[in-house]
């Protein structure tokens, strides 16, 4: 009994000796072939650098089977974030996207949309475009796309509607819409068009004398609008121009060149980019620009960057004109549009933007730290920048000067000559809440869409807003937040029920008359424009020389 317990005892002492000898030989064996891999030998070239050495390894010797362009395009990106916060990859297939709202024209059914309780609402029908042509109207819901339901929170998205909706001219989607005071559907098949893009959607006279251009982007077509709609304005006897580039993140910036052209002299300056793979270049005003004798005044804000920012640092550096509103974005980063094998496309960052003084547009960044450079505006805000300009902190170790002689200070976007805070001083609490939950845009869309046949009949901002303020819309409107959960409590009065009107007002002219009646009634008691009219008026859109103390 004892020699047969001393045999178990025995088997058992080997046994785990020999799972003991064989883990360290695999651990000796994987040592001692470092450099090599095991069960398959590859070769890497001398001078591979570690990432693609990485890749060859996991695409050649991992365990199972790998999705390497999965890998690849989930790594992109990554690599990318650890520069500079604009340099950004785009994959293959959403280029098109991408890009459509920066080209003249793109492949589309010619509608403007919203997501409006998960589902598309159509608010503006384009004059002539593919949808008009069918039948379709302002205030229809699209349900179903190509016979399948496209409503909800996890379908009903803008990128998911745009890709649905766009696509090659000559090609069909078929759309079921829901209308108002219609208990079924209406199908629709629509044939694709080429639907231009506009980038300036408001331009007229105020007060018969001062032109107005609001520009939203720099697109491929935005230079032609621009000289058509200055062109007009001069016509009607316009003595100055008010340039409305508020809101305008930027796009081509040849577009911002040819734009400033126009208003500068022969060998001004008008911006130059450098970096550290890529020499000086300088950009000149020729002598053919229209309009540089034409006084003129350029509105900013926290939103405007980029290629507004060129427009707004050569007026102000060559003293061309004056810079009226808040502090830019600081957005002043060249990226080289690199197209990669398969279709898909790298911005890579290749230079900085620097005005003719020298000054350097972009802002600071810590390389690989996005969310920090996201939250700037967060922090302008919370430190009172948009509201005074003793808040904003001028870097007073650059300072440059204009033509003139006059102090402007780099470190990040443009400086206005003329700080206009933001007008928030009547925003009261309910007033805030319902913007903020979208209930006075989503009021605005159900009431204008209920009314739509009666309220048509008004030509102009002017009958329309007085008609709707004789009828009591903010009664309408208290009604329809306390539906969903925001009472008014008591301080919706005075100027605060006069900035809810306004508010109320202005979406429902942008849902029956367009953007340009929309801009027209804004600019009424916007403080921006209206500053903008009285350094006109008084003949003080030209900076002058500073007086030496």
């Amino acid at each position: 009994m004892k020699k047969h317990l001393y045999s178990i005892i025995f088997i058992v002492f080997c046994v785990t000796i020999g799972f003991w000898a064989g883990s360290n030989l695999n651990v000796l064996e994987a040592e001692s072939k470092k450099g090599r891999t095991i069960g398959k030998e590859i070769h890497i070239e001398p001078g591979t650098n570690k990432l693609n050495e990485v890749l060859a390894y996991i695409q050649e010797c991992y365990v199972d089977d790998v999705d390497m362009d999965s890998i690849i395009e989930s790594s992109i990106p990554k690599v990318l974030s650890e520069l500079d916060p604009h340099s950004t990859y785009i994959p293959i297939d959403e280029v098109e996207i991408s890009n459509s709202d920066l080209e003249s024209h793109f492949g589309g059914i010619g509608i403007r949309f919203t997501i409006q309780d998960d589902t598309i609402n159509i608010s503006e029908v384009i004059r002539n475009g593919p949808s008009e042509k069918v039948g379709l109207m302002n205030g229809d819901k699209i349900i179903t796309v190509n016979d399948t339901l496209f409503v909800g929170k996890d379908v009903c998205t803008n990128t998911a509607a745009m890709k649905k909706l766009k696509g090659p001219k000559g090609t069909y989607v078929k759309v079921g819409v829901l209308r108002y005071g219609e208990e079924e559907l209406l199908d629709f098949e629509i044939i694709r068009d080429d639907i231009p893009v506009q980038s300036i959607e408001a331009a007229y006279m105020i007060d018969d004398k001062w032109g107005y251009i609001m520009i939203e982007r720099f697109a491929e077509n935005t230079y032609m609008e621009f000289l058509v709609n200055a062109f007009n304005l001069s016509h009607n006897n316009a003595k100055g121009f008010i340039l409305d580039l508020r809101g305008n993140g930027g796009g081509y910036m040849d577009v911002a060149l040819r734009i400033s052209n126009e208003f500068l002299k022969s060998n001004d300056v008008i911006v130059y980019t450098e970096g550290e793979n890529c020499e000086k270049f300088i950009e000149y005003a020729n002598e053919y620009g229209s309009f540089k004798n034409m006084p003129v005044i350029i509105l900013v804000d926290e939103a405007s960057a980029s290629a507004s920012e060129i427009i707004a640092g050569t007026i102000q550096d060559n003293d061309r004109g004056t810079i009226i509103g808040r502090r830019t974005f600081g957005k002043g980063l060249v990226q080289q549009a690199i197209e990669l094998n398969d279709g898909s496309i790298m911005r890579l960052t290749i230079a900085r933007y620097h005005t003719p003084s020298g000054r350097c547009i972009q802002k600071p960044y810590v390389k690989g730290d996005r969310a920090l450079y996201d939250m700037d505006i967060l922090e302008r805000y919370n430190r009172g920048e948009f509201f005074s300009q003793d808040s904003i902190h001028q870097n007073e170790e650059l300072v440059y000067k204009t033509k003139l002689g006059r102090t402007v200070y780099g470190g990040g976007g443009i400086m206005p000559d003329i700080f206009v805070s933001s007008d928030t001083a009547n925003v009261t609490p309910y007033v805030q809440e319902a913007v903020a939950q979208g209930l006075v845009a989503q009021f605005a869309f159900k009431y204008s869409n209920s009314k739509r046949h009666s309220l048509s009949n008004f030509n102009g901002y002017e009958s329309l807003v007085s008609h709707l303020k004789s009828t009591g819309v903010v009664d309408e409107f208290v009604k329809f937040a306390k539906g969903r959960g925001l009472e008014p409590g008591n301080d919706l009065e005075g100027r605060s029920y006069n900035v809810l009107e306004r508010s109320i007002c202005a979406n429902i002219v942008y849902q029956l008359q367009g953007m340009l009646e929309h801009v027209k009634f804004i600019n009424l008691e916007d403080p921006t424009v209206l500053k903008a009219i009285e350094v006109l008026e008084k003949g003080e859109a030209y900076p002058k020389t500073p007086v030496k103390e």
